[in-house]
């Protein structure tokens, strides 16, 4: 049994709440940390208000520095971090130890941008009322964030808040998924043992009732979110005045095009859609297939995925493993019964075993069904023909949301039609809707979300603008 204290503004504690963390893969607690209470997060938030102008006027080179720091230990810490990380998600070790790589190139994308936090001049004198005037315009760090993090990229999308905020100057306090609350408090350690000053960085597993704090409490002056689409408008309702930045996921579809590369694009596909069971913000779940070449990609995109190895997540030859807890599998079930009723047709799959849900292949579905219309969050993907490429664009379109989507074409019209018709945050050419690099912008439109990720981007939301005239 391994123990862990919770981070509350620069010291390591506990408290009388203790929390288990579950190993999915096996169903036996191996951890237990702490939640915090009321009393804890007030503590946070009190020393993170007495560091905030410590903070403001921390030079760049510092935050450079101790971003820097901290994407060197994380680096050095690799195998340990993604270790922990795999037994808490039951994610397989070859994607914990990419989630851990990419942990610290956000950290090191933050050192960058850390040197260049805006500053614009502008010249005033466009109009008669502004002659002999000019405008120094400069952006100052907004103040207390409030991060919410999930369970599936525990560490990543929890780094992809503290690091913004560390180079924008703002403390932060994150909650970090109750299911999956250890590779975070790792990090604690990691930026612990830096110069940061202390009550800057707050980590605090906590229940929905004191978490919600986070929400309404007008101390925080921006909320960043990453979760499921009902909860994220929810918690904006209840936000105030503050600022709030909303990263909800979606059913990301992908168009395969006649003139697609089937052999380059069928291993990007398979890994999208089954990678991690499916629990990606960005997993492809919809796949559109041009008619001349359906048959062919479905039959491929079959037999390589019926070549899946399930297993032990430690095991670095595992593909795929239990998904986070029974009740997400159980209802991943139940959509699939749900289109079989309706008329879909399996063509892999189809089938749960306690939290392990089979890689599963449908077609002849319809958009009223759950796995085409809802988020699905688990192995599944559907595959539909389309004759015209309108067509398919239409059919991407054709949902609430609107996260990112991949097209593979070797035609430059298809491809521009693509982007600027396009509902998503993103378009993927050649490529996966799974793709994503730190610091490119990430979001969504529609019920996908509100502003984007990507750290300078986040920085950006995490700043203010004034202006100077003189």
């Amino acid at each position: 049994m391994q123990h862990y204290k919770i981070y509350i503004a620069g010291a390591f504690a506990e408290t009388t709440q203790k929390l288990d963390v579950i190993n999915p893969y096996t169903g036996e607690v191996f951890a237990q940390t702490f939640l915090a209470s009321a009393e804890e997060l007030e503590t946070g938030i009190q020393k993170a208000e007495n560091v905030k102008e410590e903070l403001k006027h921390l030079p760049s080179y510092k935050r450079y520095e101790i971003l820097m720091q901290i994407a060197d230990e994380i680096k050095s810490n690799r195998k340990q971090l993604a270790s922990v990380l795999c037994m808490e998600s039951a994610k397989p070790l070859r994607y914990a130890l990419g989630e851990i790589d990419r942990a610290a190139q956000t950290f090191l994308v933050a050192a960058e941008e850390c040197k260049r936090l805006p500053k614009e001049y502008i010249s005033l004198d466009w109009t008669p009322a502004g002659e002999g005037k000019e405008g120094i315009v400069k952006y100052f760090p907004i103040g207390l964030v409030a991060g919410i993090a999930p369970f599936n990229f525990p560490m990543n999308l929890a780094v992809h808040k503290i690091a913004p905020a560390i180079a924008a100057g703002c403390p932060i306090i994150l909650k970090p998924a109750s299911s999956t609350p250890l590779s975070t408090l790792e990090l604690a350690k990691i930026i612990d043992r830096t110069s940061l000053p202390k009550g800057a960085v707050s980590i605090l597993p906590m229940d929905r009732k004191t978490g919600n704090q986070l929400v309404t409490d007008e101390r925080f002056k921006l909320l960043s979110f990453t979760g499921s689409p009902v909860v994220g408008w929810e918690l904006k309702k209840n936000a105030g005045k503050k600022k709030t930045i909303l990263e909800l996921g979606g059913n990301a579809a992908v168009i395969v095009t006649e003139s697609a590369d089937l052999a380059a694009a069928m291993p990007k596909c398979i890994t999208a859609g089954f990678a991690y069971s499916g629990q990606i913000c960005i997993h492809a779940q919809r796949f559109f297939v041009h008619e001349r070449v359906f048959e062919t990609f479905t039959q491929q995109f079959v037999e390589a995925a019926k070549k899946l190895k399930q297993g032990d997540p430690a095991n670095k030859e595992t593909d795929i493993a239990q998904m986070i807890d029974e009740d997400n599998a159980k209802r991943v079930e139940e959509w699939i019964n749900e289109a079989v009723k309706g008329g879909a047709k399996i063509l892999l799959g189809g089938s749960r075993q306690g939290n392990f849900v089979e890689p599963t292949v449908i077609t002849n579905t319809n958009t009223k069904m759950k796995v085409c219309s809802e988020e699905i969050f688990g192995p599944v993907v559907i595959i539909e023909k389309y004759i015209e490429f309108s067509e398919a664009i239409r059919m991407v379109n054709d949902s609430a949301f609107g996260l990112q989507a991949g097209v593979f074409s070797n035609s430059a019209k298809e491809i521009d039609l693509a982007f600027n018709s396009i509902e998503a945050g993103g378009v993927i050419v050649n490529d996966v809707p799974s793709f994503r690099v730190d610091h490119m912008p990430y979001g969504g439109v529609k019920d996908s979300g509100l502003g984007r990720e990507g750290v300078k981007y986040a920085i950006m939301d995490m700043m203010e603008a004034r202006i100077l005239v003189k």
